[in-house]
């Protein structure tokens, strides 16, 4: 008997490619998962995800589950000089934002790939190899071909995708054969990452804290619990081994906490990169999350732009696999992720030029700069796409996310929407459209709305439209005035012939 041949196989099961993995097992595809290590990593590492990430755990049906293991991050991240003085503020509230959550979230990460894990048990269609290494790849136009090594019993086992996704972090083996470069955008620096259990009450920030001092700039951070955090920029001739004894790791923060309050989990030194690749696409090979981008951390965006990754492909994915699109669909996967990758992690680093100046004299000018004010308070920048599987031509809100409302009988948006196209349209749009745009809208699975409740008649207001259309990942195809325009961007929608 031949061996199965999986729709897709995921390398890498971190929280990118575990939620791919969800994801796909929801769409009823047949998945194949690898990873060279027996469990979760046990140790903090990302703590921070934002509201549109919280958005497709509640997608996974697993927003509640998250709930219990994360805080909202209320009072934003404050940005403060050697003096105390907060410079900068990046807003945070418990309020429900555009997606129908809190804005900012805070999480101990091995909890929460336990559960992203936990949750592929509810899909048979998704087989989970641990203990799995890659060593060879063919892609033969057709499919995927994989060489991997058991690593229980030193036994080569091959296997079959037609697509493969490269979730396999920052050193992956997918990237180097599908020999896609990396480009730096300029930010390289070593930082000390510390992390504590605090044992007592200790008088803390409840918000994250960037102490832009620069004899030592540091970021602390309030995760969840009793979990502290402080991030510890390295410094031109620091002994970096020195600098990891307890008695060394515990003086730099001794203005805060002592070894008496707290227990030390982890201390390590890491490098900040940013960098992004060219080619997140060849052939029948993917790569999503940190496989083809790297952020600093001074915007929390990392994982977050893994899992705005899976979400991206998992429809695109499923419309080729199903028969709905033509394989070209894939194509806008980068084109529609990468600029706005590109934007967080510029971003990132700009913040970084202010968190890590170490020049009194530059210091100084940028607290003048700061202190000539009040404090501004930033958001992140909208959540625009590049150019892709969207209405391009009619400018935004095309290729930004739709907002998720609460509906009149108590539901979210997404719960009442489900895994599907959406078109939603009043007065006179939807019926006025062609037999064959139904046709297309129906072939495709879309849901149909002609009569919005009052929350979604308003946002149409608010953009003088009657209609607007939506894509499986709650971005926006297009916005239209008319019937005709309806028709015109339902052409964006995959539906097969």
């Amino acid at each position: 008997m031949a061996d199965p041949v999986y729709d897709v196989a995921i390398v890498g099961l971190g929280p990118t490619g575990a939620t791919l993995a969800n994801l796909l097992g929801m769409a009823g595809l047949s998945v194949l998962v690898l990873d060279k290590e027996a469990g979760v990593f046990p140790l903090p590492r990302a703590i921070h995800f934002d509201g549109e990430v919280m958005r497709v755990f509640q997608n996974l049906g697993l927003r509640e589950a998250v709930l219990e293991r994360a805080r909202p991050g209320t009072q934003g991240m404050h940005f403060v000089n050697a003096a105390g003085e907060t410079m900068l503020i990046r807003g945070g509230t418990a309020a429900l934002g555009p997606h129908g959550c809190a804005n900012n979230y805070y999480f101990h990460q091995p909890e929460l790939e336990a559960l992203l894990r936990d949750g592929l048990a509810r899909f048979p269609n998704v087989s989970v190899r641990l203990r799995h290494a890659l060593e060879a790849i063919s892609d033969d136009g057709d499919g995927v071909r994989l060489t991997v090594r058991s690593l229980d019993d030193d036994r080569a086992c091959r296997f079959s995708a037609r697509y493969v996704v490269g979730a396999d972090g920052a050193r992956s083996l997918v990237r180097a054969h599908m020999g896609s470069p990396m480009h730096d955008l300029g930010l390289r620096q070593p930082w000390l990452v510390f992390d504590v259990v605090l044992q007592r009450p200790v008088d803390l920030p409840d918000h994250t804290v960037q102490h832009c001092d620069p004899a030592r700039p540091m970021t602390y951070c309030n995760v969840t619990g009793t979990r502290r955090r402080w991030e510890i920029m390295v410094m031109p001739g620091d002994d970096r081994e020195a600098l990891l004894a307890p008695k060394n790791l515990w003086r730099m923060v001794d203005r805060w906490v002592a070894p008496d309050d707290a227990t030390l989990e982890r201390a390590a030194i890491y490098t900040f990169h940013s960098v992004i690749a060219e080619g997140w696409r060849r052939g029948r090979l993917l790569l999503a999350g940190d496989a083809c981008h790297q952020t600093p951390p001074f915007l929390g965006q990392g994982m977050c732009a893994g899992i705005r990754d899976a979400a991206n492909l998992t429809w695109k994915l499923e419309a080729v696999l199903r028969g709905r699109a033509a394989d070209t669909l894939l194509d806008t996967y980068e084109s529609e992720r990468a600029p706005h990758v590109r934007e967080l992690i510029e971003l990132a680093v700009r913040l970084g030029g202010i968190i890590q100046t170490t020049d009194p004299a530059l210091a100084a000018e940028r607290d003048a700069k700061f202190r000539a004010g009040a404090p501004e308070v930033f958001e992140l920048p909208p959540q625009a796409l590049g150019t892709g599987a969207f209405d391009a031509r009619g400018g935004a809100p095309a290729g930004r996310p739709f907002p998720q409302p609460r509906l009149a009988d108590g539901r979210l948006l997404d719960e009442a929407l489900g895994r599907r196209m959406a078109v939603i349209g009043r007065n006179g749009t939807i019926a006025g459209v062609s037999a064959a745009t139904h046709d297309r809208w129906e072939r495709a699975g879309a849901i149909v709305i002609d009569r919005p409740e009052p929350c979604i008649a308003d946002w149409l207001d608010a953009h003088h439209a009657d209609a607007v259309v939506l894509r499986p990942d709650r971005y926006i195809v297009g916005v239209a005035r008319t019937a005709a325009e309806l028709e015109r961007i339902s052409q964006w929608v995959p539906a097969a012939p």
